[in-house]
């Protein structure tokens, strides 16, 4: 059906018609953005590139980490092996905002992003203060129950299996520089991988990253040939690096040199991304966190929330760049880790301090003998 209204084809102008209209008419507006506000979207826009770029990097193909994300924020995710595409997704919100300058409806009005599907107004909270007091001695805490932490070891054949809740960072802009800020709704990601780390699989349809049937994070081609590493790690490599914090913590600024919003930062989210999910040797836990210590920045924050609500105590650090805290959650009494939070600590690209721009739960890990296997069962999904 036609939905075009039908118009009485009119006779066309005349040149001295059409100079007398024109002389009658105001000048066009230029649609351009102030060059303010496109200098601030572009500085967000670029920032998020260049950290997918350093994701893209570590990866070459996507697979299972923990932005996870995006951080992202953002994150993110913010090197790792995570697939929450947190930096695109950010990015194609701003690219969005910016082409909607040239969407005219009317006379001074502009076309606007509009909510992302499937979000919700992102949370504001009161970012607990961070301090270095007590850092060693919470840290030799979180240390000791990882060390004595019982995992199973996967066995060639087997797959680790990782259950976690998510939500990450959207963002929508219209042209006139009016921005909001969104996360997704809370939602289940699953992921399995191989002990060898070629063959994996995905479902996290909540993030719009997969159906629900997801889709595979079988390494090929280049990145086959070139193994595995600390940006794409796979249980059988893991177990192999040292357990000396020292030596660990040389290893990782080493091969992340030149990576994320300087080495230091890096360094941080590097370890973050191994012990999000993971299943790995409890004594290599147990020496990233020790390492993680020794990072300059790095803090305590004493209360903190994971995504399904459950309180606890954080290893912390503030990304000197763009301003969001990641905190690492750990259960107050336990010592166990719960997951990963990220808050925006000062107003940045139209993103308020105290604004939530990431959050996991770990729910459950696992291995089983299948891909797509559940714990307990032999039925796959």
């Amino acid at each position: 059906m036609n939905r075009t209204p039908w118009r009485r084809r009119r006779e066309p102008l005349d040149l001295a018609e059409l100079a007398e209209l024109a002389g009658l008419l105001p000048a066009p507006g230029d649609p351009v953005l102030p060059h303010g506000r496109m200098t601030t979207l572009e500085e967000h826009l670029m920032n998020e590139i260049q950290q997918a770029q350093a994701r893209k990097a570590a990866e070459t193909e996507p697979q299972s980490a923990g932005r996870i994300p995006s951080r992202s924020s953002g994150r993110p995710f913010r090197g790792g092996r995570r697939l929450a595409l947190i930096g695109a997704a950010v990015a194609v919100a701003v690219l969005a905002g910016v082409a909607g300058a040239a969407q005219f409806t009317g006379q001074d009005t502009v076309e606007a992003a509009g909510s992302p599907e499937g979000s919700v107004p992102a949370s504001v909270v009161q970012a607990g203060q961070g301090t270095t007091q007590g850092l060693s001695n919470t840290v030799a805490l979180i240390s000791g129950a990882a060390a004595r932490e019982k995992l199973p070891e996967p066995k060639p054949g087997q797959f680790i299996y990782i259950k976690s809740q998510v939500s990450w960072l959207t963002e929508s802009e219209d042209a006139n520089g009016k921005s909001e800020t969104y996360v997704q709704k809370l939602h289940p990601r699953q992921a399995w991988m191989s002990p060898d780390g070629r063959k994996g699989w995905l479902i996290e349809p909540g993030n719009g990253t997969t159906s629900r049937e997801g889709l595979t994070l079988d390494v090929k081609g280049e990145a086959l040939k070139e193994g595995p590493r600390l940006g794409a790690p796979s249980y059988d490599y893991l177990k192999k690096l040292t357990t000396d914090p020292d030596e660990l913590l040389k290893k990782i600024y080493k091969e992340t040199k030149g990576q994320g919003n300087g080495p230091d930062q890096q360094a941080f989210t590097t370890i973050g991304d191994l012990v999000r999910e993971q299943v790995m040797p409890a004594q290599l836990t147990s020496a990233l966190y020790r390492a993680a210590a020794k990072i300059p920045g790095v803090m305590v924050v004493e209360k903190t929330t994971d995504a399904v609500g459950r309180q606890g105590i954080a290893i912390a650090r503030t990304d000197e760049y763009s301003g969001d805290r990641t905190e690492w959650i750990f259960d107050s009494k336990t010592f166990s880790y719960l997951g990963e939070r990220t808050v925006q600590m000062r107003d940045r690209s139209g993103i308020k301090a105290g604004t939530v721009t990431g959050h996991t739960a770990i729910t459950e890990r696992a291995v089983v003998d299948g891909m797509k296997e559940l714990p307990g069962s032999r039925n796959k999904i």
